[in-house]
């Protein structure tokens, strides 16, 4: 059959039309369709046939000719809210359309190696969006689970250490142990499929990639089911086993507490690795997306890993440098303290930092790709001028390979018809390549046009005074305001260009939905092409759905990791308390007023979070700077006042949420408290 692939617009949004051509009846089947359509018949998506019913037959109905003889299937459409078409035509019809090809198959892979997607985003692009946001979400959870299993490790620990001082060998306290997490695990493995069941089809509804999701496309496999039944109570086990390693050597060390041995410098030495890579793809960057995948996620999984190894160490050396130089007693106690154990300090922030390194570096990514490809949308008219274009490329001499045919009078006449439109402009082929100087700058003129159908849209500047045709630039119908720009006059009488091909048919609207959506209609039925007829203010949407689907997942990014910082940092705080009842109620029976306690509380927790803030900053901003250097040829640009109000908003809530654990030291750090211990 021959095939072609366009793109339409209706209202805003993309259509993907596809016209087949059977040359036999035993011609591919496409998904979703019970039989291939004939000449005069067509396939509409659900949303699609719904707007066809609902809009008049002269602004979308008339697209599509003959009748209608069913609605595609799931398995034909990417999102449940696709507007797709499969219209069939004779094979000459579509032969002669633009970049029709004859095929005798229909591939059904996601298409990663096209270059210029006619419709839609590439399936790369969405991969890559959904690679960074797992990875983005997938350590704050890490981290939250690591916390949370750590809020009673002293006092399980103290408990497995007395069993084997009594006798239980190391085996009995291994099996007790990893019988008591694994079921526990076990539990909760199965209770998370409940909100997992309960979820899916509100996350299926949300457009975190542009489009909502079918409920199948968020759905577990059996294996994977089965995978997290049995794997989440293997590793609990495994985890309870590594943990009681101190336990199982020596029991004594765990009730009398031993001072851990001090991080050392080589916990850098991951982030530092992080960072060198992403620099080594200034020289060497890999030609595949899936290879980009891989080298940039584990890039960025060293930095996030390197940053939570390191942490212990820079901390300890950032409350190294404060001891010298304070001589407050809670400073110094807190400090001490830090120095002492300064993996339990850094563990009640690590969430919170590694949001703020996730923040930074994605912050630092999308705003400098929307600094780089906004556009600036021109104000109300854009919505109001239809382009289409027919080209078909240019030549090495920047001269268009091909033009449409000659504009009938009747398709022009019938156009100023149509209620709303106010002028239609003809862009027709240039005999040579003319420099002009347009609002951007220096370009180069393909094209001409008449001066009396060009001065009356404003946006697209004037000619030369006294020029009946002038040269114009191809990309004028862009995203410039060009009203300032004169454009040189062109050896032709208007008259001789009536007879020419046609590259762009200009309509200016009213800008209503009617008057936009009939001259589509008209121009797109006279002239078919690969990116058919669409408004400035369309083009520009379009062409940013990428980067959009980028900006919304970075702020489910953002919404979702400071939430689990927060709790992290709330359960590792009372966790803390919690541990360090006995030295605290001690401190207080010795004297120190509860008010000095909270304070040493308040330092032990401030110190290492301003600290690890700053560098989780710094490397962000680096990683960032790196990522686009190497990916996209683009230099960081500097962040906007909402970050920074983002940075001082999530350290004042995390400092909130220490201020929310000092009611607990009065409890726990009473006369009794000592006497029980």
């Amino acid at each position: 059959m021959w095939w072609s692939t366009r793109r339409d617009t209706v209202q805003g949004k993309e259509i993907g039309r596809i016209d087949v051509g059977l040359t036999g009846p035993r011609a591919a089947l496409a998904p979703g369709v019970g039989r291939m359509p004939g000449p005069g018949e067509y396939y509409l998506s659900p949303a699609l046939a719904r707007l066809v019913d609902e809009m008049p037959a002269a602004e979308l109905g008339d697209r599509f000719p003959g009748h209608r003889i069913g609605i595609l299937g799931d398995a034909a459409l990417p999102a449940p809210d696709s507007l797709l078409a499969v219209v069939g035509r004779t094979p000459q019809e579509v032969a002669a359309l633009s970049e029709a090809a004859l095929v005798d198959r229909i591939a059904t892979t996601r298409p990663d190696q096209c270059e210029h997607c006619v419709v839609g985003i590439k399936s790369d692009g969405v991969d890559l969006i959904l690679t960074v946001v797992s990875g983005g979400l997938v350590f704050p959870v890490l981290i939250l689970i690591g916390t949370a299993t750590r809020l009673n490790a002293a006092r399980r620990e103290q408990r497995f250490a007395a069993m084997r001082l009594v006798g239980a060998t190391p085996r009995q306290v291994s099996v007790v142990s990893a019988v008591e997490a694994a079921v526990a695990a076990a539990v909760g493995a199965v209770l998370g499929f409940l909100p997992f069941l309960a979820l899916r089809g509100p996350v299926a509804d949300m457009a975190l990639t542009g489009s909502r999701f079918f409920t199948s496309d968020v759905s577990l496999t059996p294996l994977q089911i089965a995978g997290v039944a049995l794997g989440v109570p293997l590793a609990a086990a495994l985890a309870a086993r590594i943990a009681l390693r101190r336990v199982q050597i020596s029991p004594l060390g765990v009730s009398r507490r031993v001072t851990p041995k001090p991080p050392r410098a080589w916990r850098v030495v991951p982030l530092v690795a992080g960072l060198v890579e992403l620099a080594a793809f200034l020289i060497w960057h890999p030609d595949s997306v899936p290879g980009q995948v891989r080298g940039y996620l584990s890039s960025f999984v060293l930095i996030a890993l390197g940053l939570v190894l390191s942490g212990p160490w820079l901390t300890m050396t950032g409350a190294a440098l404060i001891a010298r130089r304070t001589q407050r007693p809670a400073t110094l106690i807190a400090v001490r303290r830090l120095a002492d154990n300064p993996t339990a300090g850094f563990r009640a922030v690590s969430g919170l930092v590694l949001a703020l390194l996730v923040m930074t570096a994605t912050l630092g990514v999308i705003t400098t790709m929307t600094d780089e490809r906004d556009h600036p949308h021109g104000g109300p008219q854009f919505s109001n001028v239809l382009v289409n274009e027919l080209s078909g490329g240019y030549t090495k001499d920047y001269l268009p390979k091909s033009a449409g045919r000659p504009a009938p009078p009747e398709l022009i006449a019938r156009l100023h018809a149509v209620p709303g439109v106010r002028n239609v402009l003809l862009g027709h082929p240039a005999d040579k390549a003319v420099q002009v100087q347009s609002a951007g700058g220096p370009a180069t003129a393909r094209q001409v046009v008449v001066c009396a159908d060009l001065d009356p849209i404003r946006i697209y500047g004037h000619c030369a005074p006294g020029a009946q045709t002038a040269y114009v630039p191809t990309g004028w119908y862009g995203w410039q305001d060009e009203s300032a720009s004169e454009w040189p006059a062109a050896p032709f009488t208007p008259e001789q260009l009536s007879g020419t091909g046609v590259l762009n048919v200009i309509v200016e609207t009213d800008g209503s939905t009617a008057a936009v959506e009939q001259t589509r209609t008209m121009v797109d039925a006279a002239y078919p092409a690969t990116r058919q007829t669409m408004t400035l203010g369309e083009a520009w949407t379009q062409a940013g759905a990428e980067l959009r689907g980028f900006q919304q997942l970075a702020d489910v990014v953002i919404l979702a990791t400071f939430p689990i910082a927060g709790c992290s940092l709330a359960v590792s705080v009372a966790g803390g308390l919690s541990e360090r009842r006995r030295p605290f109620s001690l401190l207080r029976l010795t004297g120190v007023s509860l008010g000095t306690l909270r304070r040493v509380v308040a330092m032990e927790s401030v110190v290492p979070l301003l600290v690890m803030a700053a560098v989780a900053i710094g490397v962000g901003l680096l990683a960032a700077d790196l990522f686009l250097r190497s990916q996209l040829q683009y230099s960081l640009h500097a962040l906007g006042a909402g970050y920074y109000l983002a940075v001082v908003g999530g350290l004042a809530a995390a400092l909130g949420i220490i201020g929310a654990t000092m009611p607990l030291l009065r409890r726990i750090t009473g006369p009794e408290t000592a006497r029980n211990e």
